[in-house]
C-alpha cells in the first residue's frame, strides 16, 4: 500500500473525527480511509477551519482513487542498477519521475518515466544547476501526511506527494582527485539540488523513503513487495534517513577539505574527517573493549594504499591489534627502497633486513630476534614467490632448530599464484594480506581525551636528509649505508629508541625506555657478539656522553653512530667518539615516536 495514501487517509480520518455533522464529503472520505484500513488513534489534531478539513478529506478521496501506488523521484549520478530498480518499481505500480541522464537510462530500458519538468512545470536552467530546486519537488517531499493543513496547502498548489526518493550525488571526489582537475571543474561538481532533496526526504522519513546507495536497491524492492508492519516500515525509513544524512555529511566534509586545500594555509579552523565502517571487530586491545575498523575516505588519504585497503586472502578475521601491528610492519617496510623484510611485535620492529634476494632478507630478519619474531607480523615490500613462501612455511626457529615459526600475519604488495597457495598451507589461521604500497601521507591524526592532535606525517627517508660527519674518523661507504639503514629503522621504534645494525641487518633495538641509556644497553645486549664494527642510531640527541650512552656504545665495539645533534653537550659526544676512533654523524632531524 502506498505510504503517501496511508498518511493522507490518516489525515482525513483525523479530520473526520473532528466533524460535528455527517456531511457527504465526510462520508466519502471515511469510506476511502476505512478501505485503506488505517488506525487513526495517534493522529488527533487541534481544530482546523472547515475549509481546511474539507480540503484534506478531498485529498484522501483523490489519493484512494489514484491508480499508481505512489510517486518515486529518481536523480542519480551513479547509474549502477538503475534499470533494474526502475523496472521493479514500475512492476509494483509506482509512477516514476526523473531528471536528465537518469530519465534517459530509464527510457532506454523501455520503462515509462515522467521528466521532472512535468512535475514542476518549470524547465531545467543555468546549465542544469537548477532542476529540482522547486516547491513542486520540495513540497512533495516535506509535506507531513498527518497534518491536514499541509495536505490542503499542497493541494492548493497542485503539488504531488513524493513517497520514495532515490538520489546519489555528483562524483565530486573522483573529479577533484583526477589528473589536471581545475578549480572551476571542482566547483561545478559541487552538488546542490541532490543534497537538498536528500535532506528534505530524510527529515520527513515518517512518510518518505530515501535511498542514496545502489546497494540498497534490492532491499528496497523486497520490502515494497512484502507487507511489513507500520513499525517495521518506519524502522527501515529511519535507517535509510540516517544513511542519507551521513551521506551528505561525508560529501560536504570532502568539499570543505578540498576548498581549504585550495585557499587555506595551516590547520583548518574546523575539521571533519569522513570515515566508512569497514569491519566490526570482536574486541579491541583487550576482550572487554568494543572495537571497529573504519576506512578514512578523506582526500588526504586518497589512494594511500596500506593496510586499510588491503585484501585478505586467507586466515582468521583481523583483530584490532592485528591492524595496528600490520600497519606498523608494512609502513616500516614501505619506507625502504631495497628489497626488505620487516618483522614486528607489538608495533615495534624486532627484525629488519635488506638484500637483493628477498628470501635471504627474510632469513636474516628472523635471526635478529627469533624469540620476538615468533607470533609476529612479517612484511615484505616485494612480491612473495613460491620459494619465499616455502621458506616461510617450513622455516624452523633458530632457538631450537625444530619448532616451525608461527606468525599472525604475512603482508606483501603481491603474491605469485603458486606462492599464495603454498603460504595458505602453513596454517588455517595465518592471515595473508595483499596491500598496495603505502604512499606518503599528508597528515597524522591522534586522539587525546576530548580532542585530536594533527601533525604532518613523518615521511622523511635517508635520501631527503643530509648526513654530516662531525668526528675525526670518516665513515666508509659500507658504514654510511648501514647508518642510513639504522636511521630508517629507528624512525619506526617507540621512543626512546636505539637501533644497532650491520650489513643492512637489524641486530638489536631498545624501545620505549624512559631514559636513553637504558635503550642503548638493551639494543647492545640484543646485538650480542655482532656488535663489533656495527653502527648505532638514536631517534634523538644524546644529552650525556661520558659514562653514558655514547661511551657505552663506543666501549661495546660500535664503529659508527648517528643522531640528530642539537644538544648543548654535542661537543662531549664528538670528543668521546674521537677518543675511541668512532664515526659520529648528525642529521638535524629528530624521530620521536610516542
Amino acid at each position: 500500500m502506498k505510504l503517501g495514501v496511508r498518511c493522507q487517509a490518516l489525515a482525513g480520518r483525523c479530520f473526520l473525527r473532528q466533524q460535528q455533522s455527517s456531511s457527504s464529503t465526510a462520508s466519502k472520505a471515511l469510506s476511502s480511509a476505512t478501505a485503506l484500513q488505517i488506525a487513526p488513534e495517534t493522529f488527533n489534531r487541534t481544530p482546523l477551519t472547515q475549509a481546511t478539513r474539507t480540503r484534506a478529506a478531498t485529498i484522501v478521496m483523490a489519493a484512494a482513487a489514484g491508480q499508481s501506488k505512489g510517486k518515486v523521484l529518481i536523480s542519480v549520478s551513479d547509474k549502477t542498477g538503475l534499470d533494474s530498480l526502475a523496472k521493479g518499481l514500475h512492476d509494483l505500480g509506482y509512477e516514476i519521475v526523473s531528471t536528465g541522464g537518469s530519465a534517459a537510462v530509464i527510457e532506454k530500458a523501455g520503462i515509462p518515466v515522467k521528466r521532472v519538468e512535468e512535475l514542476t512545470g518549470f524547465p531545467e536552467m543555468l546549465d542544469g544547476r537548477v532542476k529540482t530546486l522547486h516547491p513542486g519537488v520540495h513540497g512533495g517531499l516535506l509535506a507531513r501526511r498527518d497534518l491536514p493543513a499541509h495536505l490542503s496547502a499542497i493541494g492548493d498548489h497542485n503539488i504531488s506527494l513524493i513517497d520514495i526518493l532515490v538520489v546519489n550525488l555528483y562524483p565530486f571526489r573522483q573529479t577533484v582527485t583526477s589528473a589536471n582537475c581545475t578549480y572551476e571543474s571542482g566547483v561545478e561538481n559541487i552538488d546542490i539540488g541532490g543534497p537538498a532533496m536528500i535532506r528534505a526526504a530524510a527529515k520527513n522519513h515518517a512518510s518518505v523513503t530515501v535511498v542514496v546507495d545502489p546497494s540498497d536497491y534490492d532491499a528496497l524492492l523486497e520490502q515494497l513487495k512484502s507487507t511489513p508492519s507500520a513499525e517495521e516500515a518506519l524502522a527501515t525509513r529511519k535507517q535509510m534517513a540516517w544513511k542519507a544524512f551521513q551521506h551528505t555529511a561525508s560529501y560536504d566534509a570532502t568539499v570543505a577539505e578540498w576548498m581549504w586545500g585550495q585557499i587555506g594555509e595551516g590547520p583548518a579552523p574546523e575539521l571533519a574527517v569522513p570515515m566508512k565502517l569497514a569491519q566490526g571487530l570482536r574486541y579491541g586491545e583487550n576482550p572487554h573493549q568494543n572495537a571497529a575498523f573504519y576506512v578514512d575516505t578523506s582526500l588526504a588519504e586518497n589512494d594511500a594504499g596500506g593496510v586499510a585497503t588491503s585484501v585478505q586472502h586467507h586466515g582468521k578475521e583481523m583483530s584490532y591489534n592485528n591492524y595496528l601491528d600490520a600497519d606498523a610492519a608494512y609502513s616500516t617496510c614501505c619506507d625502504f627502497a631495497d628489497a626488505t623484510c620487516v618483522i614486528v611485535k607489538h608495533t615495534n620492529p624486532c627484525g629488519v633486513a635488506s638484500r637483493e634476494d628477498l628470501l635471504e632478507a627474510y632469513r636474516l630478519a628472523v635471526i635478529a630476534d627469533p624469540i620476538s619474531a615468533f607470533g609476529g607480523i612479517v612484511a615484505f615490500n616485494r612480491s612473495v614467490d613460491a620459494d619465499l613462501a616455502r621458506e616461510i612455511r617450513e622455516f624452523r626457529s633458530p632457538t631450537d632448530g625444530e619448532t616451525r615459526m608461527f606468525y599472525e600475519i604475512v603482508i606483501a604488495p603481491s603474491y605469485t599464484p603458486e606462492g599464495l597457495e603454498i603460504l595458505k598451507g602453513k596454517s588455517k589461521t595465518l592471515r595473508i594480506l595483499e596491500a598496495k604500497a603505502r604512499a606518503p601521507s599528508g597528515r597524522s591524526l591522534r586522539q587525546v581525551a576530548g580532542g585530536w592532535l594533527q601533525q604532518g606525517a613523518d615521511n622523511l627517508t635517508p635520501d631527503k636528509i643530509e648526513f654530516t660527519c662531525v668526528s675525526k674518523a670518516q665513515p666508509t661507504p659500507e658504514q654510511l649505508a648501514d647508518l642510513k639503514f639504522a636511521w630508517l629503522c629507528v624512525k619506526h621504534v617507540k621512543s626512546n629508541a636505539i637501533t644497532v645494525a650491520k650489513n643492512q641487518k637489524l641486530l638489536g633495538m631498545g624501545s620505549g625506555q624512559p631514559n636513553r641509556v637504558k635503550s642503548v644497553q638493551i639494543a647492545l645486549e640484543k646485538a650480542t657478539a655482532e656488535v663489533e664494527g656495527s653502527v648505532l642510531a638514536s631517534d634523538a640527541f644524546f644529552p650525556f656522553s661520558w659514562n653514558d650512552s655514547v661511551e657505552i656504545a663506543c666501549q661495546a665495539g660500535v664503529g659508527a653512530i648517528v643522531h640528530p645533534g642539537g644538544s648543548m653537550r654535542d661537543q662531549d659526544a664528538i670528543d668521546c667518539c674521537d677518543k675511541y676512533g668512532v664515526v659520529l654523524m648528525t642529521t638535524g632531524v629528530r624521530h620521536f615516536k610516542h
